[in-house]
C-alpha cells in the first residue's frame, strides 16, 4: 500500500476528484488504481479554506510505481506502508485474576487487553454505568444535591464520557490506532479514523463506552459498579490484594496484579495511597476559567467567508502565549458548539468542564483558558498540596457563586479593567447551574486573574476576536490534569517499591486525554502480561 500526503483539495471535492489527484501525484492512470482510502483530512485555513488529504492507495505494482517516482525525484510525498491488522493477545493462563481499578480509559483498555489474553480481570469502579451516570447529573442540575461517589468525574468511561469526546493527541504510539479502531468498532462515528482532530462527542460516547465493556464482559472480563476500592494490600513489596466496598459491604480480592487507573479526582484514594506509603511526588498542572465565545464568531474568525460551510463543521482553535514572568497561558479542551458542565465531585463546591455533541451544533463555543503552576505555587511540599489547592478554589468558587451550586461569572473586559461584571451581552453563559457575577479573585489566586488579564488582549493577536468584551468567563477550571504522580518504573511500568502494580493513565499522572489514557492502559496491561 501506498501513502500519498499532501495532496490539496477543494471543501467540495469529490471521490471522484480524490481518485484523479491520487493518480496524478503517482503519475499513473485512474483505472490504475484497486483502492483508495481517506487516511487523514485536515483543514488549511491559511489563505483558501481547503483541505489537505492524505491517501492510501492499492496498485497492482506499488514497488514499480515508488521507484520510478524516486528515480525521478517525484516520489517526496509518497511512501510505503503496511495496512493496519487489530493485535491479537496470546491467551495466558494465571493462578490470580487481575484487578483493574477504575472505568475510565485507561482501565478500560487495560481491562480489554487482559480480558482478550484469557486473564478474566475484575474492573473496579466506584460510580455507576453511563444511564445512572446520567440520572446522577439530571439530579444534580434540578437539585443541586451532588452524588459524591457517581457524577461527571466518577462512574463509566471516567470524565472523557461527558465531554467533546476529543481523540487528538501530541503522543506518536503506534497504539494510538488499536485505540481509534476499537472506539469505531464499538460505534463511534468512522470518521474518527481519518479526522485530523477527531472526536465523538458526549452523544455517541454514551453508545461506545458501554459497548466497549461489554465486549470486555463477552470475553470474561468482569465489571463490578458502585465498588470504592479503600485500600491495597502489600506483602513484602509485592501487591496482595485489593480491599472495596460495595453497597456497604466491605470486600477482598486477593491478586497479584492491580493496574491502578483511577483518574485525576480519586482525592480519598490518593490520601490512603499517600498513608501507606505508596511513592508519589507532586505534578505540575494548570488551574483557569471556561470561556465561552458564540460559535458562529469562532467560525468567521478561522474560516473567513467559508464559515458555513457544511463540509466543514464546527471550527476550533488552539492558542498559547508565555508571559514575560514566564507563566504560560493556553486553551485546553476546546469544545466547538458545545457547554460548560458541572463538573464537581466533592459537595459545597463548585467545578466546571466543558462538553459537546457529535455534532457540535451547540450555539457556544468554549475553552479552558488555564495558566500553568508548578509545584513552587502549591504553598506545601506535601505531595497532596496540589489537590488541597484545589479543593480550596473549588470551595471558594461554591461561595461565591452563591452557596447554592451556581458558577462565578465575569466578562473579558471587565476581568482585564478589574470591574465587576452586571450584565451579559451577545453571549449566555451554558452552565446549567446558574450563574452569579463576582470578581475573579474572589475564586482564584491572584496571580491566576492577573495572568489571564495580560494574556486575553495577546491571545487576541493570535486568533483575532478572541478577546471580545462579552466573552464569558466561568470559574474555575481545576480538573485539567491530575496534580499528584505515582511514581513508576520506566522499565516495567510497575510503582516503585511494589511489585505488581500499575499506576496508569491520567490520574497517575502519565497521560493527558482519552487516547493517551487508553494508550496507557494497553501498555499496563501488555507489561503485566509480559511479567506473567
Amino acid at each position: 500500500m501506498l501513502r500519498i500526503t499532501n495532496l490539496k483539495l477543494p471543501l467540495s471535492y469529490t471521490e471522484a476528484m480524490l481518485h484523479q489527484a491520487a493518480a496524478d501525484a503517482l503519475r499513473v492512470p485512474v483505472s490504475a488504481l484497486r483502492q483508495v482510502t481517506l487516511a487523514r483530512r485536515a483543514v488549511d485555513a491559511r489563505k483558501e479554506v481547503c483541505f489537505i488529504i492524505t491517501a492510501d492507495v492499492t496498485l497492482a505494482d506499488e514497488k514499480k510505481v515508488l521507484s520510478a517516482l524516486q528515480r525521478k525525484g517525484k516520489g517526496k510525498n509518497i511512501t510505503a506502508v503496511q495496512p493496519f491488522c487489530m493485535p491479537v493477545y496470546a491467551p495466558t493462563v494465571r493462578k490470580l485474576r487481575p484487578v483493574v481499578i477504575g472505568c475510565g480509559p485507561a482501565g478500560l483498555f487495560a481491562a480489554w487487553v487482559l480480558a482478550q489474553a484469557g486473564t478474566a480481570p475484575i474492573l473496579l469502579e466506584r460510580g455507576q454505568d453511563v444511564p445512572s451516570r446520567m440520572a446522577a447529573l439530571e439530579r444534580y442540575h434540578a437539585t443541586g444535591v451532588l452524588d459524591p461517589e457517581c457524577n461527571l468525574q466518577f462512574g463509566e468511561g471516567g470524565a472523557g464520557t461527558f465531554s467533546d469526546g476529543k481523540l487528538n493527541t501530541g503522543t506518536k504510539d503506534p497504539r494510538i490506532r488499536l485505540v481509534l479502531q476499537t472506539f469505531a468498532e464499538c460505534g463511534a462515528p468512522e470518521e474518527i479514523l481519518w479526522q485530523a482532530k477527531p472526536h465523538i462527542g458526549t452523544d455517541r460516547l454514551a453508545v461506545c463506552i458501554p459497548t466497549l465493556r461489554k465486549k470486555i464482559e463477552a470475553w470474561g472480563g468482569e465489571v463490578r459498579f458502585g465498588a470504592k476500592c479503600t485500600a491495597l494490600h502489600t506483602e513484602k513489596g509485592s501487591i496482595r490484594g485489593v480491599a472495596y466496598e460495595q453497597n456497604g459491604v466491605s470486600h477482598f480480592l486477593e491478586t497479584d496484579s492491580v493496574i491502578l487507573a483511577i483518574g485525576h479526582s480519586a482525592r480519598d484514594l490518593f490520601a490512603t495511597l499517600h498513608a501507606m506509603g505508596l511513592p508519589m511526588e507532586q505534578k505540575a498542572f494548570s488551574l483557569g476559567v471556561r470561556i465561552e465565545h458564540l460559535q458562529a464568531d469562532i467560525d468567521r474568525i478561522c474560516y473567513g467567508k467559508a464559515a458555513g460551510h457544511p463540509a466543514l463543521g464546527a471550527a476550533s482553535y488552539k492558542l498559547a502565549v508565555h508571559l514575560p514572568n514566564g507563566r504560560g497561558v493556553y486553551s485546553f479542551c476546546m469544545c466547538p458548539g458545545g457547554s460548560v458542565m458541572a463538573a464537581a465531585s466533592e459537595p459545597d463546591t463548585v467545578v466546571t468542564n466543558g462538553m459537546s455533541r457529535f455534532a457540535r451544533d451547540a450555539r457556544n463555543a468554549n475553552s479552558a483558558l488555564l495558566v500553568g503552576i508548578t509545584p513552587g505555587d502549591f504553598g506545601d511540599d506535601s505531595p497532596l498540596a496540589g489537590i488541597a489547592l484545589q479543593r480550596k478554589i473549588e470551595q471558594a468558587a461554591y461561595k461565591a457563586g452563591g452557596c447554592n451550586g451556581a458558577a462565578p461569572v465575569i466578562l473579558a473586559e471587565d476581568l482585564v479593567q478589574r470591574r465587576v461584571s452586571t450584565g451579559f451581552g451577545r453571549i449566555m453563559p451554558s452552565y446549567p447551574m446558574g450563574t452569579k457575577f463576582a470578581p475573579l479573585e474572589e475564586t482564584l489566586p491572584a496571580f491566576i486573574c492577573d495572568a489571564l488579564r495580560e494574556a486575553l488582549p495577546l491571545l487576541d493577536r493570535q486568533l483575532h476576536g478572541f478577546y471580545q468584551p462579552d466573552a464569558v468567563l466561568t470559574a474555575p477550571e481545576t480538573r485539567s490534569s491530575s496534580p499528584v504522580r505515582l511514581l513508576r518504573s520506566p522499565e516495567t511500568l510497575e510503582s516503585i517499591g511494589v511489585k505488581g502494580l500499575y499506576p496508569c493513565g491520567e490520574g497517575a499522572g502519565y497521560a493527558g486525554g482519552i487516547v493517551s489514557a487508553a494508550v496507557d492502559g494497553i501498555r499496563c496491561a501488555e507489561m503485566l502480561l509480559a511479567r506473567s
